[in-house]
């Protein structure tokens, strides 16, 4: 039987349903909902697993010890009581990372020095000797995370956040985060089954979100490394096994479209798309929303117009009032998804929503909203499709107590975390097999396993030698993610 451990997904507030069902989807157990994460129980291949197949995640927490402290003293003295030599040893680096909801403990990075002076000074008195501490990716990763004098220690799985997937080269001025824009699909439903347009793409982050979604590809496949990677207890061939299944991948029938009336930003999607090896699923053009005409074809809109906030624009109502006309006159009879921030742009945009789902866009607590788009009178398109749902509702993401159970398709025994490591059985994946050649499932694909890295427009060797371009923007980090 394998052994089997607590295991914590960090997301975005509101996306905490959608990491859940994939959770469920990727066969976790004993999955708990809170705020900002999502509780789960798995053994080292889940562990991997999460780490390079879930979209919606931040990252990945193994949790090593908890405790209660009410104040930094106690907090030292329980960090020192771990047998560090099972996780560190002096040859190796290792840095910590403090999270703190707490009035006794006001400053995380006195926190973090707690930590940090605990495990050094257990390695000094065991050997005379101790591990450097490195911010910059570390050996080990340490997360301690402080809601009042609730402590948690965890070891961080993923190293630098799974947003940054590794198919970025560059991005135009406030991007759209990958894991935010994996969850907007998500929670749309989609998953290929129609054309797919983003009318204001940016740096193309949906389009390549959605091709990797209607491809079921693994965001993880373009990362050059994840933190358990440097652990004692590392599996390569375990990983190796699962970086090379492609067995849950399929084919796409249909296209995506990402426009954009900026030149620049058509070029750094053009090069963003093609990192990804995803130019056959996703056209681009520089078209301004003005022209957008009635798609030929079953099509859905996702899109994340400017709110007037990191982007400015001259008339930023106007912009949201030529919106609504262009999905009302170019867009019946087919759905779209806006995340906005303003109340009063979404009022320019003129039509009502049947959905309004609150996500935040790093601090920004915006709305994503889904509108109908009919041709005719409201009264008949009601009567013709009856069976839809129209009354306009907000979702609200209310996080679920230790104590609730989440259940997603196949009904699961809930149990807390303190019998969860009784009567665990072993998890049974899928049957496993070496990786196949793609050619013939599109040209531009070779035969490759892992340690060659999967960029599919030019194969270059090695996924260690893939070098992407300096980012020149800072994404959504700690404060973002906790």
């Amino acid at each position: 039987m394998k052994e089997e451990f607590e295991l914590i997904a960090k997301t975005f507030q509101g996306l905490e349903e959608v990491l859940a069902k994939e959770l469920t989807e990727l066969g976790a157990s004993n999955i708990e909902i809170g705020r900002r994460m999502v509780a789960f129980m798995g053994d080292k291949e889940m562990m991997y697993k999460a780490n390079f197949c879930l979209r919606t995640a931040i990252r990945i927490l193994k949790p090593i010890k908890h405790f209660e402290a009410k104040n930094a003293d106690e907090v030292y003295e329980a960090i020192k009581t771990i047998a560090w030599e099972n996780f560190l040893d002096k040859d190796k680096s290792f840095a910590v990372d403090a999270v703190v909801f707490s009035n006794e403990f006001r400053h995380s990075k006195f926190v973090a020095y707690k930590v940090k002076d605990a495990i050094v000074d257990y390695f000094r008195e065991k050997t005379g000797e101790r591990p450097s501490v490195r911010i910059n990716h570390p050996d080990v990763a340490l997360n301690i995370h402080i809601a009042e004098d609730k402590c948690t220690l965890s070891l961080d799985s993923s190293g630098e956040s799974l947003h940054r997937r590794g198919y970025r080269q560059e991005a135009v001025e406030a991007p759209l985060n990958e894991v935010l824009a994996a969850g907007m699909i998500l929670m749309t439903g989609w998953k290929g089954e129609c054309d797919l347009i983003d009318p204001m793409c940016g740096s193309g982050t949906i389009p390549i979100e959605a091709a990797l979604i209607a491809r079921n590809i693994a965001p993880g496949v373009f990362r050059k490394e994840f933190a358990f990677e440097k652990w004692n207890d590392f599996d390569q061939e375990l990983f190796d096994r699962i970086y090379n299944d492609d067995s849950q991948e399929r084919e796409f029938t249909h296209k995506i479209f990402g426009y954009d009336n900026n030149p620049k930003a058509n070029e750094i999607a053009t090069h963003n798309v093609k990192a990804a090896g995803l130019s056959k699923e996703i056209i681009l053009k520089i078209q301004p929303f003005q022209q957008f005409e009635q798609p030929k074809e079953k099509s859905i809109i996702i899109t994340n117009p400017p709110y007037g906030e990191r982007i400015s624009t001259n008339d930023l109502l106007g912009l949201y009032q030529m919106i609504g006309e262009r999905l009302k006159h170019s867009f019946t009879g087919n759905d779209a998804w806006v995340l906005s921030y303003r109340e009063e742009c979404f009022d320019q945009i003129g039509l009502k929503p049947s959905i309004k789902i609150p996500l935040f866009n790093g601090s920004l607590e915006c709305e994503f909203r889904k509108y109908q788009l009919f041709d005719g009178k409201f009264k008949e398109f009601r009567s013709e499709n009856a069976d839809r749902e129209f009354k306009p509702r907000r979702e609200e993401i209310r996080p679920r107590r230790n104590t609730e159970k989440v259940e997603y398709g196949e009904r699961r025994e809930h149990r807390s975390f303190d019998n969860r490591r009784e009567g665990h059985g072993e998890y049974k994946g899928g049957e496993r097999r070496e990786r196949r050649s793609f050619d013939d499932k599109r040209e531009r694909r070779g035969d490759f396993k892992r340690g060659e890295h999967r960029n599919f427009g030019d194969k270059r060797e090695g996924r260690d030698n893939f070098k992407s371009s300096p980012r020149k923007f800072d994404d959504n980090k700690e404060k973002t993610e906790e």
